[in-house]
């Protein structure tokens, strides 16, 4: 099981990281968000910033795909984010080794953009 802090010592540990100052947590390189809390947006409600659950980069809509289908049970997406190549994590269904992996991969996709 993973938490915020585990992604926070994660992508500190990356070069080029900057935090960005919020509630949760934010992270960015190049100027590129690469993983952070996800702002859960419920009709006639304020937003609620969710630290246990991550917004991950992941490239492009054929990755999206395959981390939705291939594990139901650690990713997600919301109507919000359709044709963006994000996914949400669940920190509490992943092991820090796979948190580890993407982070790393979204830090390293965003960060070959610039």
């Amino acid at each position: 099981m993973a938490d915020a802090e585990d992604v926070r010592r994660l992508a500190l540990s990356l070069t080029g990281v900057e935090e960005i100052d919020s509630d949760g947590f934010d992270f960015r390189v190049g100027g590129r968000g690469f993983v952070w809390s996800y702002p859960e947006r419920l009709p006639g409600r304020r937003r609620v910033i969710r630290t246990d659950v991550a917004v991950l980069y992941v490239g492009d809509e054929a990755e999206k795909q395959a981390l939705l289908l291939g594990e139901p049970e650690l990713f997600f997406t919301v109507p919000s984010y359709d044709g963006l190549p994000l996914v949400m994590v669940r920190l509490e269904r992943v092991t820090p080794e796979r948190l580890e992996e993407l982070v790393v991969d979204a830090w390293r996709m965003r960060g070959e953009q610039g």
